[in-house]
């Protein structure tokens, strides 16, 4: 085999391997992001409540997240969560974001004053059984991650004034 072909065989496999690592790392982490309303509430509230969610999801068994939200009309925000239910449905809850309930996992933030930003790191020892119900049992960071992926997860901000969720937005893949 001649040096060029040689080469040329060297260089298109180093091609190959770097496609190859970074389709797998495509596919070990992914961003998602919602804005929230009480229009996405269920049923539909008119609140002035608003808010923004960032997460980026990784096969390392994390969720890092980002939420934001301000113009509460509640007293104060109560607590957060992810919750695995499709657009339009109420479901469980899969994890806190923040609680000043008590009711959260040990290390939990507390929910700060509107506007108000927390921010995290979620593992599968943070989840929590209110979805068990519907197949989503504590600890299962997987069946977590595919519904996140597959668009079946929302984050709610509860207040005093709206104890059931003041703002919601389902979660959406960022591409």
């Amino acid at each position: 085999m001649s040096k060029a072909l040689k080469l040329a065989v060297v260089l298109g496999m180093m091609l190959v391997l770097a496609a190859a690592a970074m389709v797998a790392s495509a596919a070990t982490k992914f961003v998602v992001r919602t804005d929230l309303s009480g229009y996405m509430e269920v049923p539909a509230i008119s609140t002035t409540a608003n808010g923004t969610f960032r997460a980026e999801i990784t096969t390392g068994k994390k969720i890092k997240y980002r939420l934001r939200y301000s113009d509460v009309e509640g007293v104060s925000i109560t607590q957060a969560h992810i919750h695995f239910g499709q657009r339009g449905v109420n479901g469980g809850i899969t994890v806190f974001l923040c609680s000043n309930l008590g009711n959260g996992p040990v290390g939990t933030p507390a929910c700060p004053a509107a506007p108000g930003v927390v921010t995290g790191t979620l593992t599968a020892d943070d989840m929590v059984g209110g979805a068990a119900a519907q197949g989503i049992d504590a600890g299962e960071f997987g069946e977590l991650r595919r519904a996140i992926r597959l668009g079946l997860t929302y984050v709610n901000i509860h207040s005093e004034t709206w104890p059931g969720g003041e703002a919601r937005g389902q979660l959406r893949k960022v591409d």
